[in-house]
């Protein structure tokens, strides 16, 4: 081979492995780099309609449904009929061909697909009760749609899928007009122990049942800039995006039901007795909760039998949904609460079995949840919030809510109940806000209510009591769900999720807590979250919307948080790598020369010099004085005068100042943290001093742009620091605080003793003899 050839031959090699090594190097940047990329391609273009900042836009619009209903309930054969006038307003600029309705109660249907996509159940672990469903007969359940026709009376037509119906429109309906027409229908009640969010609840002891009726009427689809047509098919997770409007309801049940409805009751005098309604006006102005259907009452009517029916008439302004509940068997109590000056009655409905439970502590309950939510919030609009107890254990909607802790038979409650009440009222009274006003869109970002729901909720738990048992909101919570496996992004569809209450509530609301405490800071945090709920409230916003706007209303640059803990699954596990402790050399000879001869003296004591000066007896230079020279005798750490005129000279030339600065006896520490997580968050250290004092030491997340693996910071002390710790209150969601303690502490673990089980005998007792 020629000279020429090799050199191209190496000349290409050298090419090839400079670009690998380049392509490494900058996979690796990228790779860190990334984490800190702002949210471009991930968040859609701004729009006219949703802009940069996060706020509605001059062109934002969104459409509207009013309706008009009338409902009977039957409650012997436990079936609704209705007949609904629907008013759609088409605001949006474009024109409409066809309508989509959301017909939840098909989800309940034999052959829906939320029954069809289940999976098989462990027949290995399988109960009597899931056999006993296995094996029976399904009911007949799902809506039976009468007829839709238009305000003339002529029949649309309709296509059903699933859960969701198209209504062709005769003609087009153009921006800005309106269509209205009616929709007759009837279904019969699920059974409310079987699952759902509705249905009846039966009591064998006295044979009346409670109705809790929700998705109960044909409903309008979403119609909005940013999905067209939101008409997913409601599978039982993803809940539901629906348009505001105004609704009057008639409801006609037995005349010894009690009924409990979003809107205002108006006609209060011809559904209640003379006294029911004599307190019912006394609770607009009282302060603590007071009866208007005494459990007296509720018992009189329990053991009755009605002999006709009852209308009771609502009204609703600008809601987005309408649910209600009717029983014979309910106590009604309530009680006024003001904000913004504007009263509310809170209420209460509960059959006698929730007491002594639900009439200590549902009312209250509410009143401590409307007067929290609309300090970090809005100012609450409605006139009324309620609270009921039948067979759902937690579900919203405007105005009213159902929920399903009760004390045990024996009128007593256990610890984990009563907290389960309170909390569970919270969070479903909070679901006014979110996103029953603030109104996202459930079908698709379930955290975008809930989680946000869950973190106000840990804020108003906090204010209940002292030490309140929150189980979502602090971050050391949300460790066990990070530190596994199977992990999904929050910024993931409601139907995909696998570990629901994790991803779709705790973990936002911990991520919201960390943002509130340890990133933005409270007063900088609670000025963008409420102004973020002001923009929105009444409107459709979506993620991009939420995430603008607390950047833009605080300051703060968060697209790093919301891409690592929103659309990425990393843990946060940060720790410290190594110390180093600096002082400054003072050049003074006399000086650096003893700290020299102490620290020789120090290095020199290892264990072979130590056993030598023991075991020889007679070193080989020591009979033979001829061998030793100047540097056996010499002192090499005494001070020269020739140290001692050049320190003297270095000295003269330095300023006042920098004399000073060299007297300084400072400790200049180095820490080395390490990102084994990739989740970045800011670094908070807690010194302790030689004194026992501590100290900490706030650094921003910035600390790693650089270097998104490992990064360093100084800590400069007038004292000697023995002890560092990392994350010392926990504020950060750190899976492994093994590595957060240097010096290196070993973490206490517990083991349990067993005895030895004795054959054939109790395995309980020692094993004798």
């Amino acid at each position: 081979m020629s000279f020429r050839k090799f050199e191209i031959i190496f000349f290409i090699c050298f090419l090839f492995c400079s670009f690998e090594i380049y392509s490494q190097r900058d996979s690796k940047n990228t790779s860190e780099t990334l984490r800190f990329k702002q949210l471009r391609e991930e968040l859609p273009t701004p729009t006219e309609s949703r802009l940069a900042t996060g706020a509605p836009g001059p062109k934002y619009w969104q459409n509207r449904a009013d309706y008009s209903i009338d409902v009977t309930v039957d409650d012997i054969n436990q079936l609704v009929t209705g007949k609904e006038t629907i008013t759609y307003h088409n605001f949006s600029p474009h024109t409409l061909t066809y309508l989509w309705v959301q017909l939840d109660q098909n989800i309940f249907a034999s052959d829906s697909r939320a029954k069809l996509m289940s999976n098989a159940p462990d027949y290995q672990n399988i109960t009597i009760e899931q056999l006993a469903d296995k094996l029976a007969i399904p009911p007949n359940l799902g809506y039976k749609i009468e007829v839709v026709q238009d305000s003339k009376g002529r029949v649309l037509k309709k296509t059903i899928y699933d859960t969701m119906m198209r209504i062709d429109l005769p003609t087009a309906l153009l921006s800005g007009q309106d269509f209205v027409f009616s929709i007759h229908w009837n279904f019969k009640i699920n059974d409310g122990k079987k699952g759902g969010r509705c249905g009846y609840e039966f009591f064998e002891s006295d044979g009346n049942y409670i109705y809790e009726l929700a998705q109960w009427f044909p409903r309008m689809c979403v119609y909005d800039d940013v999905n067209g047509w939101q008409h997913k098919s409601y599978l039982g997770r993803g809940e539901f995006a629906l348009e505001f409007g105004d609704y009057t309801v008639n409801i006609t049940v037995p005349n010894d039901h009690i009924v409990a409805a979003t809107g205002i009751l108006t006609n209060p005098d011809k559904v209640l007795t003379t006294k029911q309604l004599e307190r019912y006006n006394q609770a607009k102005n009282a302060e603590k909760p007071i009866f208007i259907v005494t459990p007296e009452e509720a018992t009189e009517n329990q053991q009755s039998k009605p002999n006709g029916t009852k209308t009771w008439r609502f009204f609703a302004k600008n809601v987005r949904d309408f649910a209600f509940a009717t029983s014979r068997k309910f106590v009604w109590d309530a009680a006024s609460v003001k904000i913004a000056g504007n009263s509310t009655l809170a209420m209460s409905f509960y059959p006698k079995e929730g007491m002594p439970l639900w009439d200590k502590y549902s009312t209250h309950t509410i009143i401590h949840t409307l007067k929290v939510y609309s300090r970090y919030s809005l100012d609450y609009p409605y006139p009324v919030a309620i609270s009921v107890n039948g067979p759902v254990y937690g579900m919203e909607y405007p105005m009213i809510c159902f929920n399903g802790p009760r004390p045990e038979k024996d009128k007593t409650y256990s610890k984990a109940t009563k907290y389960a009440l309170i909390s569970v009222i919270i969070h479903e009274v909070g679901h006014n806000f979110f996103p029953m006003i603030i109104s996202s869109d459930e079908r698709q970002w379930t955290w975008l209510d809930e989680g946000l729901n869950s973190f106000i909720q840990f804020l108003t738990e906090r204010e209940f009591e002292p030490n309140y048992p929150s189980r979502r909101g602090f971050p050391s919570s949300v460790v066990p769900y990070m530190s596994g496996g199977g992990l999904e992004p929050i910024m993931t569809n409601s139907e995909s999720i696998s570990q629901f209450g994790n991803n779709a509530y705790l973990k936002p609301a911990v991520g919201l807590n960390i943002l509130r405490e340890t990133i933005m800071g409270r007063e900088l945090f609670d000025y963008a979250f409420k102004e973020y709920c002001q923009r929105w409230k009444f409107k459709h916003p979506e993620p991009a919307d939420f995430f603008r706007t607390l950047e833009d209303a605080s300051g703060v640059d968060l697209d790093w948080f919301w891409r690592g803990w929103f659309f990425e699954t990393d843990p946060v596990n940060i720790g410290i790598q190594s110390v180093t402790c600096w002082k400054l050399n003072p050049s003074d000879p006399n000086i650096t020369k003893t700290l020299a001869k102490q620290q020789y003296e120090k290095t020199s004591q290892n264990l072979t010099n130590i056993k030598n000066d023991t075991l020889i007896k007679q070193y080989y230079i020591s009979d033979k004085p001829e061998l030793k020279d100047f540097y056996n005798q010499y002192d090499e750490y005494a001070v020269t005068n020739r140290e001692i005129e050049a320190y003297r000279n270095y000295v003269n030339n330095l300023s006042e100042s920098q004399q000073k600065l060299l007297q300084s006896n400072q400790y200049f520490y180095v820490l080395e943290f390490n990102n084994a997580g990739g989740m970045l968050m800011p670094i908070i250290i807690q010194v302790t001093y030689k004194d026992g004092s501590k100290e900490v030491f706030r650094f921003p997340v910035e600390l790693w742009v650089k270097n998104t693996v490992t990064c360093t910071k100084e800590i400069i002390s007038n004292q000697e620091i023995i002890e560092f710790q990392l994350d010392p209150f926990l504020e950060t969601a750190d899976i492994d605080t093994s590595n957060n303690v240097f010096p290196r502490k070993p973490e206490v673990s517990r083991f349990e003793l067993f005895r030895q089980q004795q054959r054939g005998g109790n395995p309980m007792q020692y094993q004798t003899r």
